[in-house]
């Protein structure tokens, strides 16, 4: 048995309502160490060479978390929408993987993502012989049974209890079996995959757990986990740059950093213009690989036809958020003969800092001219450069 195709079901459809709530989502799409928990736990196995497909149940409505916590993994694992119950969701998994043509099949906690490759592997060897295969951990503390009013009524002898793990492995043919008849039965009491071999006859070999493949259950332990794995990382600082440049046209002012400046002529553009912002707005999205101001703002969009250009900026500002990104610095820097921006920096500071959410000693607004070269130089039009510093949870990826 431990020969052959080898399939890997990954049940990550619970709301994991004992965590708490949090803005990242149930707990499998929450961070640690700056990385989501499910995608921790997928990249365990589609690094393991013996593992040939894997089948992901998520809940109906994760569909966009998934994607987000998996990026470009998402493509080499089948989404499942999960059921009303672990039992349940594991079910459809494996219905999911049943033309792949396994061998063999491991099912896994998504919430357990310190799984390593020497588990995977004690599993894998467990299966020969036709046995079911159960990582394990003996049971260390001292049990205790208790009565319905809480007094203790007995001790429990601990020798020969263990405390179970996943992934538990088992021949793909005989425990899809046993789910579905299961199924039919109306049996949806089983709390793991033993539980159903055991029910169903098939028979279930101990191998040894690792104590690090810790279910992550409660909020406490999620937070454990993240400070585990933020311990010592060098933080995630990164560093986007932006330029921009837009000529003159017929006008009476111009409008830069969100500021109205009186000038002879004004800049010409699908929006306002507005050259330091277009450059702030792609700076901003750089850090975190969101494309650029016509991705989200193109300009054969006529929503955005003389729109402020603060509302690009604040679009990415969201975006940096939402992803987790704290902005450290701007630094922006004019390139043009005239007007002058000196007298209008204080402004143009308070606007940025509004736009931003940091504080003045966090912004820079420069002005420099071309000295009369280029097309700046002959007073054609104003360019701009931004660059941003955003500080992102966790530490740099390993």
């Amino acid at each position: 048995m431990t020969a052959g195709r080898i399939g890997v079901v990954i049940v990550a459809a619970g709301r994991g309502e004992r965590a708490g709530q949090s803005a990242e989502g149930p707990k499998q799409y929450r961070r640690i160490g700056g990385v989501p928990v499910i995608r921790r736990t997928l990249e365990a196995f589609l690094a393991h060479p013996r593992i040939d497909a894997i089948a992901l149940a998520i809940h109906v409505d994760d569909a966009e978390l998934f994607a987000q916590a998996a990026g470009a993994l998402a493509a080499r694992v089948i989404a499942v929408p999960g059921g009303p119950t672990r039992q349940a969701s594991t079910r459809l998994a494996l219905l999911a993987l049943r033309e792949h043509r396994l061998d063999a099949v491991l099912v896994h906690d998504g919430v357990r993502p310190f799984v390593d490759a020497g588990l995977i592997d004690r599993v894998i060897a467990g299966l020969e012989g036709g046995f079911g295969s159960l990582p394990a951990l003996g049971v260390s503390d001292t049990l205790k049974e208790a009565h319905s009013d809480g007094l203790v009524g007995r001790t429990v002898p601990r020798a020969g209890l263990f405390a179970a793990q996943t992934p538990q492995g088992f021949a793909f043919g005989p425990i899809l079996d046993a789910h579905e008849r299961a199924h039919l039965a109306g049996r949806e009491d089983f709390t793991d995959d033993a539980a159903i071999a055991e029910w169903a006859g098939i028979p279930v070999r101990i191998v040894e757990g690792a104590p690090d493949n810790v279910k992550l259950t409660w909020a406490r332990e999620i937070d454990m986990a993240n400070a585990r794995l933020s311990a010592g990382a060098l933080p995630d600082v990164r560093t986007g740059n932006g330029y921009d440049v837009h000529s003159f046209a017929e006008g009476d002012h111009v409008t830069l950093c969100g500021v109205a400046i009186p000038h002879s002529k004004r800049l010409s553009g699908h929006s306002d213009a507005d050259v330091a912002l277009h450059a702030l707005t792609d700076a901003l999205l750089a850090t975190c690989g969101a494309g650029d101001i016509g991705t989200h703002f193109p300009p054969s969009d006529m929503r955005w036809k003389g729109a402020a250009s603060r509302i690009f900026v604040a679009e990415a500002v969201r975006i940096v958020r939402e992803k987790g990104g704290r902005i450290a610095n701007a630094d922006i820097t004019l390139i043009a003969e005239a007007p002058k921006i000196g007298p209008h920096r204080a402004a143009m500071t308070e606007a940025l800092c509004a736009m931003l959410g940091i504080s003045a000693e966090r912004v820079s607004v420069k002005a420099t001219t071309n000295e009369r070269l280029g097309f700046v130089g002959r007073e054609e039009g104003i360019a701009a450069i931004a660059t941003v510093s955003v500080v992102y949870p966790g530490g740099l990826p390993e």
